[in-house]
């Protein structure tokens, strides 16, 4: 059997939009558990106040970072339970994208990326925190918070620094 390959196949992945993780990293995280161990032993589902942000700036060597900030907040009649907030980036490399397409490209697709490993963290700060089973995120949908941080501005200006 041989391998077939389209004429321009190759010629096509070259002149097409490109996107590259090059790091990721943590930039900010912050665990609270102010009532533990009164806290652990809560019955029934608490309260959960998330919120999410995305930003974006470009960088003078032409690459972009792109900032995923995550809130979550854990509640019950008894008080706070837990809050954690995580400043999750990556470092990315964009080519042949127009310009009307990157800043969704920065603020939709690359927080997308991100998340499972946001997810992550915050899942073990929560278990390292003594909370079983440990919170898990939803997975989240970044053009729909997109979507509402541009109505939110009336459509004028760009999302974050993109």
């Amino acid at each position: 059997m041989t391998d077939v390959t389209a004429p321009n196949a190759g010629s096509e992945l070259q002149t097409g939009p490109q996107m590259r993780v090059l790091t990721q990293f943590v930039r900010d995280l912050s665990f609270e558990n102010p009532r533990a161990p009164e806290s652990l032993r809560m019955e029934g589902k608490p309260e959960i106040d998330m919120g999410v942000e995305m930003n974006a700036r470009g960088r003078a060597d032409g690459l972009f970072e792109v900032d995923l900030r995550l809130s979550v907040k854990a509640s019950s009649n008894d008080g706070a339970l837990f809050q954690v907030e995580l400043v999750y980036g990556g470092v990315f490399q964009v080519a042949n994208v127009t310009d009307e397409t990157l800043e969704p490209l920065l603020l939709i697709e690359c927080p997308r990326y991100l998340f499972p490993f946001a997810r992550q963290i915050i899942a073990a700060c929560t278990a390292d925190g003594g909370f079983y089973p440990p919170f898990l995120l939803e997975p989240l949908d970044f053009a729909a918070v997109y979507a509402a941080r541009k109505a939110q501005e009336g459509g004028v200006g760009a999302a974050g620094n993109a």
